[in-house]
């Protein structure tokens, strides 16, 4: 990631820095290893709602995955085609299921057999006819936090395999709704490709399971979950799409006409941030020393509610200086408010600018007005 560090020495921190250049080679990466192949990627917008970022990506060609109905507003704004729009959500309100009917949306990702009664209901009192995928809980699990794991049968996404028969039913008999599609998602921050494989396996049985009863899906929808090197960002800034796209093409068993949906928003833009701030103080405790930020866990929540970590670097020191170990905190009155612990990091000063690297995804879009602070400003270069 390059950082302008004359530029960001005048601007007011803590703020969101984003280098485009990572953004236009992530995407131009990803529109490679897909070129050709039936494959449609959808950009998750709650990893980053910055409508200056959302525009990139539209402009890119790439569709939208959206969880709220607000996301769906944004995306339409941005330059996303209403039809390259997928929603998403376990609790989707009467409201935000209208306004996708109204907008005409590509499809809903329904999770429940109650969401889809009362979608049946709405779409025949406003007179419409929704697309439909089934969000299936495959029971996988991605070996990642608890809080980012999404399929095991104890989660509260989608609807579980014992289910599923029902739902299919229920839409194949609906007059106004339309079956398109299997929609998974199994977790978060995914390296390893062996879940992956297992969901493949998992899809390739429901899909000939349903085609022996003469029902075809024409979207396999699996999700996202791709992740990033939050460890060494700089030596590998774009994820490995290719070995990605490769394990899915490889062992799904698409057939004539089906396409294959994707929804990646870390993968996307998780490289191309990083959260700016300024030390303000150097706080000297009993066996350790503090970095005292002016960025807190308002501002990029991540390591506060996962016990995530940003690689952290001090963009005022010099190559060479000297090294010191550091706990490096935020002003926000939490406990939780730690960035790092026993960080090694070139002696640190009072006004020295540190990055947060790795935060384009799940940062500005998850920052909050906690203590009454002000959410913090982006720039993109």
């Amino acid at each position: 990631m390059k950082i302008d560090l004359g530029l960001a020495e005048g601007l007011k921190t803590p703020l969101y820095w984003y280098d485009l250049s990572i953004l236009t080679s992530t995407l131009e990466e990803i529109k490679r290893c897909i070129e050709n192949k039936p494959v449609k990627v959808h950009y998750a917008v709650k990893a980053n709602h910055n409508p200056k970022i959302m525009k990139v990506i539209a402009d890119a060609g790439f569709g939208a995955d959206c969880v709220s109905g607000r996301e769906i507003s944004a995306s339409l704004k941005a330059g996303f085609p209403a039809k390259s729009i997928c929603y998403a959500g376990v609790g989707k309100t009467d409201r935000e299921l209208i306004q996708g009917m109204k907008e005409g949306i590509g499809y809903f990702n329904v999770e429940s057999l109650e969401e889809l009664e009362v979608m049946e209901e709405l779409a025949r009192e406003y007179g419409y006819t929704a697309d439909v995928a089934l969000r299936v809980n495959p029971n996988i699990d991605a070996h990642t936090h608890h809080y980012i794991t999404t399929g095991l049968e104890e989660n509260k996404f989608g609807i579980d395999l014992s289910m599923l028969d029902r739902a299919v039913d229920k839409v194949v008999s609906s007059t106004c709704l339309n079956l398109v599609g299997l929609h998974f998602h199994i977790g978060s921050q995914i390296t390893d490709m062996k879940p992956f494989e297992l969901l493949c396996d998992k899809i390739n049985e429901l899909v000939s399971r349903y085609s022996e009863k003469g029902i075809e899906f024409k979207i396999i929808n699996v999700g996202g979950g791709l992740g990033i090197d939050y460890d060494d960002p700089e030596g590998h800034p774009i994820p490995d799409f290719k070995r990605y796209f490769d394990t899915l093409l490889k062992n799904i068993k698409l057939r004539p006409g089906q396409e294959l949906h994707c929804e990646l928003g870390r993968a996307i833009v998780g490289q191309c941030g990083a959260l700016i701030s300024k030390v303000t103080y150097v706080k000297q405790g009993v066996k350790k020393k503090f970095i005292i930020l002016d960025a807190g866990m308002n501002d990029l929540m991540r390591p506060a509610l996962y016990g995530a970590h940003h690689k952290i670097k001090n963009i005022s020191a010099s190559e060479g200086s000297p090294l010191e170990m550091y706990d490096v905190a935020g002003p926000i009155c939490e406990s939780s408010d730690i960035f790092g612990k026993d960080e090694e990091l070139p002696v640190t000063h009072r006004g020295d600018l540190i990055a947060l690297l790795s935060a384009g995804a799940y940062g500005e879009s998850m920052a909050s007005t906690y203590n009454i602070r002000t959410l913090p400003e982006s720039v993109l270069v």
